[in-house]
């Protein structure tokens, strides 16, 4: 009977022209490891047909069109097989099938071994805890935050302006600027009738009064 060759639906084949490798990874994290390179001693040998081919002429560059009708990489073969069946056997160990979701997993990081499947379908109960934990403290956070009084002693009803209307310097809070001194208020009040006016404005909305300075 014909030996069937073990395969997974994570690999990944790497193999080139020089040989056969493969690449396993886990269908959760990504983690992933790669079979030993399996160099194919039928490409060795034709290189050096080939070489001597290029060198000689004649007759051994036709042993070398022989030597390259022999290998097809782009169709399966026997040594394919054989290379497939060797990496399978360096990483199987590697890697778990979970029963409840069919995904093959690592077994350093994504296997609860404790269980039987992996840790997506049956999460490792102390990893479990300590991210509700985490959630649970920052959610606490966020409600004690919410009652908390952060702005003692700070004037909320004076409008806030970003930039000094003196020097157009970037407002750094208070009253006054910090580069020229100018009042930072935003509205000041007119000194003939008492109207309160931006503190851009000219002239006085009420009496026409020039603004100060």
């Amino acid at each position: 009977m014909t030996e069937a060759v073990p395969f997974t639906d994570n690999v990944r084949d790497l193999s080139n022209a020089d040989g056969y490798q493969f690449e396993f990874r886990c269908e959760r994290c990504g983690n992933g490891y790669r079979s030993a390179f399996q160099r194919d001693l039928r490409e060795t040998g034709q290189s050096l047909a080939r070489g001597l081919g290029n060198l000689l002429g004649g007759r051994f560059s036709q042993l070398s069109s022989a030597a390259d009708s022999l290998l097809d990489r782009g169709t399966n073969s026997a040594a394919k097989d054989r290379a497939m069946r060797q990496a399978v056997g360096q990483i199987a160990d590697r890697f778990h099938q979970c029963r409840g979701c069919g995904d093959w997993v690592c077994g350093d990081v994504c296997w609860n071994d404790e269980i039987g499947q992996c840790v997506r379908c049956s999460p490792v109960l102390a990893e479990q805890l300590a991210q509700l934990q985490a959630e649970a403290r920052r959610s606490q956070i966020t409600e004690r935050l919410a009652t908390t009084d952060l702005t003692a002693g700070m004037d909320l009803r004076t409008p806030s302006i970003a930039r000094c209307p003196s020097c157009g310097a970037q407002s750094g809070g208070g009253k006054f600027c910090q580069e020229c001194g100018g009042s930072l208020a935003a509205e000041r009040t007119c000194t003939s009738c008492s109207a309160t006016n931006p503190v851009t404005a000219k002239f006085c909305s009420e009496c026409g009064t020039p603004s100060g300075p």
